[in-house]
């Protein structure tokens, strides 16, 4: 059977657009994104619209994807190294730098260009955010210290200030507990991730916590760390004034995440480890989400 003359473009087509999809870490992007959308409902803004929170998730998901794809673009040669990435886009050869690195630009300044059309403050607080995790962390620190996660967790915790920024029409408190809930959770999200490919970053030649102070200072960081952050999201989530009911909620979903990391602290298992790894994303997610519920439902 002959494959019609205008199907194979089509298909080519679709393929090139999956691969520019699995440059964008979806999973990743889409966590952070609900981080910025919480932030933005939990002002109560009255302004509150579906076409105003189209805008935000559009301007977050653009911007979060382009700076992610040029991490990649950067990070293509140590993504070679590594069994877990050698198969991604770039290092795999399926997608050019010039053509990731011509993606990831045009999709951060649609990005930023988006953010400042919809609020100065809230486009600056968007672009601090592209510029902490492309130019401080990835290009400057992440091949020089492992401590480079500090500043990719401020970075991660820039969408959910935004938000906040643009719902209050300023900085405060609330956005500032929320980006650094963020920035607590980032060592429980990354360093159980480190523990796991330890050796892929070191055949890399990538600074990471768990070899360069071993294992048992690294949990210990992830437990100060991850008790650190769920103080703060309780803390955010009192000052929203979530209804008990809701907070509630997000009273034990941090507990089980203490529970889980206390656990993986005392019994050093690979299982433990990943579960850790796992549940702590579903812990921001369910946090962020309980918060959008909270507000839009009191």
């Amino acid at each position: 059977m002959t494959v019609p003359t205008m199907a194979l473009p089509l298909r080519g087509w679709v393929t090139r657009l999956r691969m520019y999809w699995a440059l964008t870490k979806s999973l990743q992007t889409g966590l952070l994104l609900v981080t910025g959308l919480a932030g933005y409902t939990s002002a109560r803004c009255p302004t509150h619209s579906g076409e105003m929170l189209l805008a935000v998730a559009g301007s977050l998901f653009l911007t979060i994807g382009g700076s992610t794809v040029l991490n990649m673009v950067y990070d293509r040669d140590i993504d070679a190294k590594m069994p877990r990435a050698c198969l991604r886009p770039l290092p795999a050869g399926k997608v050019s730098a010039r053509e990731g690195f011509i993606l990831g630009l045009v999709l951060a300044t649609a990005g930023v260009g988006w953010s400042f059309a919809l609020s100065p403050l809230y486009g600056a607080v968007v672009f601090a955010g592209l510029f902490f995790d492309v130019v401080i962390y990835t290009l400057w620190l992440k091949r020089r210290t492992p401590w480079s996660i500090v500043w990719g967790g401020i970075a991660g915790g820039m969408p959910a200030l935004a938000g906040r920024a643009l719902g209050a029409g300023q900085i405060d408190l609330i956005g500032l507990l929320l980006a650094l809930s963020i920035l607590l959770w980032i060592p429980t999200h990354i360093l159980t991730f480190g523990i796991k490919y330890a050796d892929q970053y070191r055949a890399a030649g990538v600074p990471i916590f768990p070899n360069a102070y071993g294992e048992r200072i690294t949990r210990l960081i992830i437990s100060l760390s991850t008790g650190l952050a769920a103080i703060a999201m309780l803390l955010a989530a009192w000052h929203i004034g979530l209804p008990w009911r809701y907070f509630h909620l997000t009273f034990w979903l941090s507990a089980a995440l203490l529970v889980i990391t206390l656990a993986s602290v005392l019994r050093h298992s690979p299982k433990l480890n990943f579960a850790l790894y796992k549940f702590a994303s579903l812990y921001m997610l369910g946090s962020m989400v309980l918060i959008m519920l909270g507000v839009t439902t009191n």
